[in-house]
């Protein structure tokens, strides 16, 4: 058992998570930083925490809108994110962001190449040691951040507390969705704690035995 720290806070208008995941170092991860750059890195300053990375679990504009201002408050992060959403960082078409009259256009600078996840399996950056599952249907690069030492993952906007993510929005597709969640999420051990892109957190068993979206599992 690791025992890493995790931070949730709930940002911006649709109060998406981000999540600060530090070590017995004060080393940190920041995964979708999508609102209140500010108060991100006051928050890390305040808890002495050095960020290594950031993380995305997609590219939607509400997981995307801190990025910048954050890897620029601490020396460039590097900032990792699926290949089959790279140039959706600075669409706001793709990233959603075009769609809302009263939101600015996101225009996320594209990390460095080598920050592309392409394939699944383990990641490690410092002491941090996770998986990366490829977990497409909410959109066609969500991916999904596995510390199964530690029994957790981050999910994003694939699986929530008694619900999925949506699939009506650009490369959704509800089929690829629930495939993943089984395929990737519900055979977890039983007791992984979900973190989700909103709301509370979960466990594979209380979706098994409790989402509508996944009775025919």
């Amino acid at each position: 058992m690791v025992n890493y720290n995790v931070r949730v806070y709930p940002l911006g208008p649709i109060q998406t998570n981000c999540y600060i995941v530090s070590n017995k170092k004060k080393e940190c991860l920041i995964f979708d930083p999508g609102e209140d750059a500010n108060f991100i890195m006051s928050t890390l300053r305040k808890n002495g925490l050095k960020p290594l990375a950031i993380l995305l679990t997609h590219t939607h504009f509400d997981h995307i809108g801190a990025v910048d201002a954050v890897r620029e408050g601490f020396e460039n992060l590097p900032l990792y994110v699926h290949e089959k959403e790279v140039s959706w960082l600075a669409d706001p078409l793709k990233n959603g962001s075009g769609k809302y009259a009263e939101l600015p256009n996101y225009m996320v600078k594209a990390p460095n190449e080598e920050h592309i996840l392409r394939q699944e399996g383990p990641l490690t950056i410092s002491d941090f040691t996770f998986d990366v599952a490829y977990t497409p249907g909410h959109s066609p690069g969500s991916v999904s951040f596995i510390f199964n030492e530690d029994g957790f993952a981050i999910v994003g906007d694939t699986l929530f507390e008694r619900s999925v993510g949506r699939t009506d929005l650009i490369g959704g597709s509800m089929k690829t969705l629930v495939q993943s969640i089984h395929d990737k999420l519900l055979s977890l051990p039983e007791d992984t704690i979900i973190y989700p892109g909103h709301g509370n957190y979960t466990t594979p068993a209380a979706e098994m035995d409790a989402n509508p979206f996944l009775n025919g599992f």
